[in-house]
């Protein structure tokens, strides 16, 4: 790891994917005369927002109203979410589909040329915009073509952020290795912002790109800010048995069935939240994913799914759609399906399970992205504001990175005005010293794992994460979790003493793998931490030894933070501005 000069910004960005490159253009619409930069470990288009299909949810039509989407979203989140989080979404949720509009994403449209919306689970209206199943391609490409017409903005492509850089308690930049030659650089910066998204890749099964490691989560774990409801972990009830790729939610909003072994439509059989019995055979489709994905696993215990060699599935039926529905609004599914399944939809049934999709913890921030640590922000689903409190509802994601990518941008760049006149990113010598003591740090990891040893990271990794399937999967109990507690522990000791076998600094895969494990690890270590104490079920987090809500002891959030001796995990108050917890619902 050769060092590299010390280079400075007003603003770093770490993570170039939606909320990034949101955040990017707010900051420069705010000041043009800041320097802003983007550090990334891939090219923008390839961050993993370019993979969301199904839409992204705001209001658009006379028959709906920002206080009914606000109320799906709070009753979706089983009552956890941060209730002036949620006004103030769904409100700027529109406006920012709209400007994406403006900015030329290509929505599909109704034949009177109006803006197309299709349902979406656990929401009561139609109200998720789409580009046909391509939605998060496009509106990615969107936000880097607008992007890139800010000369202020600096991309430091293909780059890996190591370290924080923390100077009296204020976040002042960071350090990160680029991948093509191995040297690393001291980024100084006057605040800092995480949208490096989620963590997916710490379970075995996972809709997730590669690249999903919890990288930001890790960050800024290490340098003092603390993690929020990081026990709730989506499972999507639809993804690819053998790749975990996903199949959207929007088969299901265009009429696609979920089917049992027996070409049963098992989903009527269970509670979903439905108000009434009446629409069930309609909508059940659409409940919430985490019910979807819990009645999968009863429908598995009662021996009714169907076993491949990638293991248990149902079927998902969209052969009564036809072909032209499915060539208009889903050719990416079938497209998926013909390139990874080897089965074409029109004629053949989709096998699909469970696999984790998204994290609704992660950093925690305030409503405009501030982490209460000076310096420090974060947007996306890297961070958790919290909108989505226990259960995202499907579609919400994509506006929520821009809706919160541009607060931060936007609070980021106020947060510069208010430390001084002196140039970019300028530091006191104590904040460059810590960023050569991050290169010899990376140095010495390079030379140790080059020891002979008989562990290696692509072994722990997976082991951490078949450790977390079973023991922080859809169903979870005490001793489940304390063995996967227990089990990371040794994983971790196991960790420090594994060797690399690529000992070369340019594109080296190999030692990324490993930064991006030792991060993995915490993540994992502060999901368990957080579950074993939350001792309720409650969304996604869903205990068989606490089977019922528990709104008395944990209508809050649990706030994790780094000690000596690991995660620390206390609470804090649930914001209730309107809506009283109550039971859930869903459907149309």
């Amino acid at each position: 790891m050769a060092p590299g000069p010390v280079a400075a910004h007003d603003v770093v960005i770490v993570g170039g994917g939606g909320a990034g490159l949101r955040a990017a253009i707010a900051i420069a619409e705010s000041d043009p005369s800041l320097s802003i930069a983007i550090v990334s470990k891939v090219y923008p288009m390839r961050s993993h927002t370019v993979s969301a299909e199904g839409g992204a949810a705001a209001v658009a039509g006379d028959d709906d109203t920002f206080d009914e989407h606000a109320y799906d979203t709070v009753s979706g989140s089983d009552w956890l979410c941060d209730q002036d989080a949620v006004e103030a979404f769904v409100v700027e949720a529109r406006r920012e589909m709209l400007q994406l509009e403006h900015w030329g994403c290509p929505w599909s449209r109704r034949d009177d040329g109006r803006i197309a919306v299709r349902a979406f689970g656990g929401m009561k209206k139609k109200r998720t915009w789409f580009a046909a199943d391509k939605t998060g391609f496009h509106l990615l490409h969107t936000l880097f073509q607008t992007a890139l017409s800010y000369s202020e903005l600096v991309r430091y492509d293909e780059w890996f952020a190591t370290k924080l850089l923390v100077d009296d308690g204020k976040v002042r930049g960071v350090v990160a290795i680029e991948l093509a030659t191995g040297r690393t650089e001291t980024i100084l910066a006057k605040s800092v912002i995480v949208c490096t998204g989620g963590c997916g890749r710490v379970f075995p099964f996972t809709t997730n790109a590669a690249i999903k490691t919890g990288d930001g989560m890790a960050l800024a774990y290490r340098a003092g800010a603390a993690l929020k409801d990081m026990e709730f972990v989506q499972y999507h009830p639809t993804g690819l048995p053998f790749t975990g790729i996903l199949i959207t939610e929007a088969t299901r909003a265009e009429g696609g069935w979920l089917l049992n072994k027996d070409g049963y439509r098992y989903l009527q059989d269970y509670d979903l939240g439905k108000p009434t019995q009446e629409p069930v055979l309609r909508s059940m489709e659409l409940g919430p994913r985490d019910r979807l994905s819990q009645a999968f696993v009863h429908e598995l215990e009662k021996g009714r799914t169907v076993e491949t060699p990638s293991g248990p599935v149902v079927h998902l039926d969209l052969r009564h759609l036809g072909e032209d529905l499915i060539n208009l609004k889903l050719p990416f599914v079938r497209e998926l399906c013909t390139n990874y399944q080897n089965i074409d939809p029109v004629h053949e049934l989709i096998p699909v399970r469970p696999v984790v999709h998204y994290m609704m913890g992660g950093i925690h921030t305030d409503i405009n992205g501030y982490t209460g640590m000076p310096g420090l922000y974060a947007a996306g689903e890297v961070a958790c504001v919290s909108i989505n409190g226990a259960n995202r509802l499907g579609s919400n994601s994509l506006p929520e990175l821009l809706v919160f990518g541009a607060r931060a941008g936007a609070a980021a760049a106020e947060y510069v005005h208010t430390q001084g006149s002196s140039g970019p990113g300028s530091a006191t010598a104590a904040v460059e010293a810590q960023g050569r003591d991050e290169q010899q740090r990376l140095e010495r990891e390079l030379a140790a794992r080059q020891e002979p040893s008989k562990y290696r990271i692509a072994d722990i990794r997976v082991a951490m994460q078949d450790t977390m399937e079973a023991g922080a999967g859809i169903y979870r109990d005490e001793a489940s979790m304390r063995t996967a507690a227990d089990r990371l522990k040794e994983l971790r000791e196991q960790f420090g003493h594994a060797g690399i076998d690529d000992h070369s600094r340019t594109f080296n895969t190999d030692l990324i793998a490993s930064l991006e494990l030792d991060g993995m690890l915490d993540v994992a270590e502060c999901i368990v931490a957080s579950a074993l104490r939350r001792e309720e079920s409650r969304g996604a987090h869903q205990r068989t030894d606490y089977p019922k809500r528990d709104d008395e002891r944990y209508l809050a959030h649990s706030v994790v933070n780094l000690d000596s001796d690991g995660p620390r995990v206390s609470y804090q108050p649930v914001t209730i501005t309107r809506w009283p917890p109550a039971e859930r619902v869903y459907g149309r």
